[in-house]
């Protein structure tokens, strides 16, 4: 597994931690310092400016994944409830859909949102070099 891999499954594990982002940004910060070269996070740095999408709704789905998906556990529900109370085994076919498609978008947020999560620490990483170097390391 290559330090890529291993950053986005550091943030992953980070975003399962109820706290904020300062701290979740904190805590990477110091793994990443500890376990990364400064080339390796331009490299991954890069890397993901590449893979980020910027169209609307990949960025809704990485800002807000539960409120995206949640349209599909409704017609999930609905689909269940319908072929339950009217006896209807296609109905079970919406909740099949439904589930899958609402755990397909909280899955692809997730991914976003923990890329999303190790750029704005290498950014921060970043500035925070180029604040030591601008005033001499003093500061």
């Amino acid at each position: 597994m290559g330090q890529y891999e291993r950053l986005i499954m550091m943030a992953e594990d980070e975003l399962t931690q109820y706290s904020t982002d300062a701290r979740k940004l904190e805590k990477l910060r110091q793994k990443i310092g500890l376990s990364v070269s400064a080339a390796e996070q331009t490299q991954i740095k890069e890397t993901l400016l590449a893979e980020i999408p910027t169209d609307p709704i990949s960025r809704i789905i990485m800002n807000q994944r539960q409120a995206a998906a949640l349209p599909f556990w409704g017609i999930a529900g609905l689909g269940l409830l319908l072929g339950i109370s009217m006896l209807q085994p296609l109905d079970f076919l919406a909740t099949v859909a439904g589930a899958t498609i609402a755990i397909a978008i909280q899955r692809r947020g997730w991914k976003l949102e923990a890329k999303r999560l190790v750029l704005q620490t290498l950014l921060e990483m970043e500035e925070g070099r180029k604040g030591e170097l601008g005033n001499g390391g003093k500061g």
